[in-house]
């Protein structure tokens, strides 16, 4: 949550106006039913001078209101629903199985309500998600010295064709000449702000990243392993996102791997340290796949420390080319490693926040964090010295 409220004016209207964008900003609590709700909530609307703002969620508390049950603000936002827990759990457990709208039906689950939920949080439909699960399963099958034919039966595929045809779509060729095609493992971190959809590479060949992470090549054969996507699920440019990765990579998403991923594993550590407000600086190696002038803004964001901010036209000034502000912010709006490469540690050169993927408030939030972080390291580092 912000440190401060916005306005009392536009709380009301947001709230009124079920406005999801302003979700995690504050909470609302209604006088007249003692409950507090997201400023999204569906319900019947109070009359504005029975409402207050919280903060936070032990703010609302503490004041004796109870949560709303019908927008469950005590829920992280966008947190797993149980019905597609039992979903997920079953298809990890049968990750060669062809899924069915009829199935999906037998189970009481509709087939709609099940394709949107994977189109918001992985960028895809449940059928798309099963798809890349089978070829990227099949693909590492092939990378260990796996037959054809057998990477085919055992993966799901009803036919060698069918695979064929499958992976000639994704990397042009046939199966025999495409043993060299990564993998991007992707998994969905939970964190105090929201899903966040995570992916990392598995790249076969190539050497592993520097401790800059530095990529300074496009071709896929170059690419090394490391994290390569870490969105918040809820972001519009998600399935955009994607659809950019596997032509730049040349790679097939394989959605919570067998086995999972030793980069994602990492990373899902880091985050939950730094959302502690334990860590300061990541370790996990990047893949930076973009342009050379992407990456070189994305370098330098890199390099902007914990707990302070930049302007645009600062970042331009640092890379050499004070004229290139509106390239710079395109740049910035093209990152695919929130949090990793800190994009929202970039503000106006009137020291207002501006644009970020993720939703303003969760930019507030993070720099928030970041700079309790700092002032805390600056406390102990006095103590130390007296």
């Amino acid at each position: 949550m912000l440190a401060t409220l916005p306005p009392r004016d536009e709380m009301v209207s947001a709230f009124l106006a079920s406005d999801a964008e302003y979700d995690g900003l504050f909470l609302t609590g209604v006088r007249t039913t003692g409950i507090f709700c997201r400023p999204s909530c569906s319900a019947r609307k109070p009359r504005p001078e029975n409402v207050e703002f919280f903060r936070s969620i032990e703010e609302a508390l503490a004041a004796g209101y109870r949560a709303c049950l019908r927008c469950r603000p005590m829920d992280l936002p966008g947190g797993t629903p149980e019905w597609v827990a039992g979903l997920l759990a079953e298809a990890e457990r049968e990750p060669e199985r062809r899924w069915r709208e009829s199935d999906l039906l037998a189970r009481g689950l509709n087939p709609d309500r099940v394709r949107r939920w994977f189109r918001a949080e992985y960028g895809m439909t449940f059928h798309a998600w099963q798809r890349a699960r089978r070829l990227g399963g099949a693909l590492a099958a092939l990378r260990e010295g796996q037959g054809v034919l057998h990477a085919a039966w055992d993966h799901g595929f009803e036919s060698p064709s069918g695979f064929s045809d499958a992976v000639r779509r994704l990397t042009g060729e046939g199966p025999a000449r495409s043993r060299d095609t990564r993998t991007v493992h992707l998994r969905r971190l939970e964190t105090p702000l929201g899903p966040m959809l995570a992916g990392a590479v598995d790249a076969p060949r190539g050497g592993e990243l520097d401790d800059s992470g530095r990529d300074d090549s496009e071709r896929a054969e170059d690419v090394a392993s490391g994290v390569c996507l870490l969105e918040f699920t809820d972001r519009r440019m998600l399935a955009r996102q994607l659809q950019v990765l596997q032509r730049r990579l040349r790679a097939t998403f394989l959605p919570d791997a067998p086995g999972g991923s030793a980069v994602l594993d990492a990373l899902a550590e880091e985050l939950e340290r730094y959302f502690a407000g334990a860590l300061r600086s990541f370790r996990a190696p990047l893949v930076l796949a973009g342009s050379e002038f992407q990456r070189a803004v994305w370098q330098r964001l890199r390099a902007i420390p914990c707990g302070e901010t930049l302007s645009y036209a600062d970042l331009a000034r640092a890379l050499g080319q004070p004229s290139a502000v509106r390239a710079v912010a395109r740049a910035n709006g093209d990152n695919r490693l929130a949090i990793l490469v800190p994009c929202h540690r970039v503000i106006g050169s009137d020291g207002q926040l501006t644009g970020y993927g993720g939703g303003l408030w969760r930019k507030q939030w993070l720099l928030d964090l970041e700079r309790r972080g700092r002032e805390r390291s600056g406390r102990e580092r006095r103590g130390r010295a007296g």
